[in-house]
């Protein structure tokens, strides 16, 4: 009774969670900037694997002959600079969106009064090294790519969710419209009663970063960094962290709630971060630090869909004898290929399946934890290129490792541990309808 409420409790935090407006601006941002984060990965292989003469790795431009391709780098060194390094600016423009929205608010101004409010929370100047003399200068007038780049989406979530709430707020209570005579028009008339909200909320944020390291001693940036964003990262980036959070995703899909989209907004900004990291490192032909990062997830955590149900599909059909999961898997064959798996979670189902709940919740964990040692020990190698969700399996992994064979090696040895993790379950599942199918047989008798 008491594990009843306690997962009921958990239950209902995780549906608040899922209908909270800043959750919800948060996960819709962060799937709106897949452009940036899947063309940054892009942009970077072609620079790895194709354009350069000096990476450890394989290149198209280090065979004989093919040095000139080297030449081309500068324009994909531009085009990754234009993604992966804005990334915080996209983010806060596309939050700010979101949750204007979600106050009646589309005017054209909300994103741009939540990029003001962003930046007027950092530092506008930058310490740098002149070339020449080497000689350390201070730059006034420039904005740091540490504050735009994914080392800022923290700052950038607090920035857009604070600003445009404050604004939707000041906007909505018509307590600072400007009355205009009825002949000027309306759109004219729309931005006046905009006006002063937009304003306030601008000075509002500028008082409060100036305030908050005047007190504390440090900027918001340095706070949020210091206090929030590395122990978070900290957490996600161990592997205990990191199971514990993708086992509450699958318990929730077990209950039919979206656990990816309910939890996403939780650890997508620090893993899109150890992957922004990883990526920068390639690209200094450094070490990629970071073996948990988002790459990761679409390679070992969800290939074929939560719960690795391509293990289970393939499982079913070899060892199933129930017809109507046979019917099912073979329908789901092709949307698993492409990692989707609702065909299975709600038509076999999944969803309240007592039988299946062990191995759904069990199979991504194990999954990972194949990939993280068989990675930490260097026979897989650390991901460093973000891939589309819908890539296939095998194909992921060759793209995310940029083209790292022992990788893919190593996702289908993790894709094959669910499929031994379900077997069990789907003889069980044969046994149940033995007993099923003798039960109607004794109602029929009596």
């Amino acid at each position: 009774m008491e594990n009843n409420k306690i997962m009921d409790k958990f239950l209902m935090f995780a549906a608040k969670l899922q209908g909270n407006r800043f959750m919800s601006a948060i996960k819709n941002a962060f799937t709106a900037l897949l452009p940036l984060t899947i063309g940054g990965a892009f942009f970077t292989l072609i620079l790895n694997v194709v354009l350069s003469t000096t990476t450890k790795g394989i290149s198209l431009a280090k065979l004989p002959g093919m040095d000139w391709l080297g030449q081309l780098s500068p324009i994909f060194n531009a085009a990754n600079y234009a993604t992966m390094s804005i990334i915080t600016l996209g983010f806060v423009v596309l939050a700010s969106i979101e949750l204007g929205r979600s106050h009646g608010r589309d005017e054209l101004g909300v994103p741009v009064i939540g990029l003001s409010s962003f930046i007027a929370l950092i530092a506008t100047t930058a310490v740098v090294t002149a070339p020449e003399s080497k000689e350390v200068v201070q730059v006034a007038g420039v904005i740091a790519s540490k504050f735009t780049s994914a080392t800022g989406l923290f700052l950038g979530m607090f920035a857009s969710m604070i600003s445009i709430e404050i604004y939707s707020r000041l906007a909505n209570s018509g307590k600072l419209e400007i009355r205009l005579p009825d002949s000027v028009p309306s759109n004219v008339v729309k931005s006046f009663n905009v006006l002063f909200p937009g304003i306030f909320t601008i000075t509002f944020m500028a008082i409060l970063g100036f305030v908050f390291e005047q007190l504390v001693g440090y900027s918001i940036f340095d706070a949020i960094t210091v206090f929030i964003q590395t122990p978070l990262q900290g957490v996600l980036t161990g592997l205990p962290g990191y199971i514990v959070i993708f086992m509450m995703t699958t318990i929730l899909w077990m209950f039919g709630i979206h656990g990816t989209q309910v939890l996403g907004p939780i650890y997508t900004a620090s893993m899109l971060l150890a992957l922004s990291e990883n990526t920068e490192a390639v690209l200094n032909n450094l070490p990629a630090p970071n073996i948990l990062n988002r790459a990761f997830i679409s390679v070992f955590t969800i290939p074929t869909g939560a719960g690795i149900t391509g293990g289970l599909l393939i499982a079913i059909l070899l060892f199933s004898k129930r017809e109507d999961y046979r019917t099912i898997a073979k329908i789901s064959t092709v949307p698993a290929v492409f990692n989707i798996n609702e065909t299975m979670s709600f038509g076999l189902p999944i969803v309240l399946n007592p039988i299946f709940a062990i191995p759904f919740i069990l199979s991504p964990a194990v999954s990972a934890t194949i990939g993280y040692f068989l990675t930490k020990v260097g026979f897989a190698t650390v991901l460093a290129y973000d891939v589309p969700w819908t890539t296939p399996p095998l194909l992921s992994a060759f793209l995310a490792s940029g083209g790292h064979i022992p990788t893919v090696i190593t996702q289908a040895i993790a894709i094959s541990a669910s499929i031994l993790i379900y077997i069990p379950f789907v003889l069980l599942a044969n046994k149940q309808m033995v007993m099923e199918e003798a039960l109607v047989e004794e109602k029929k008798e009596i």
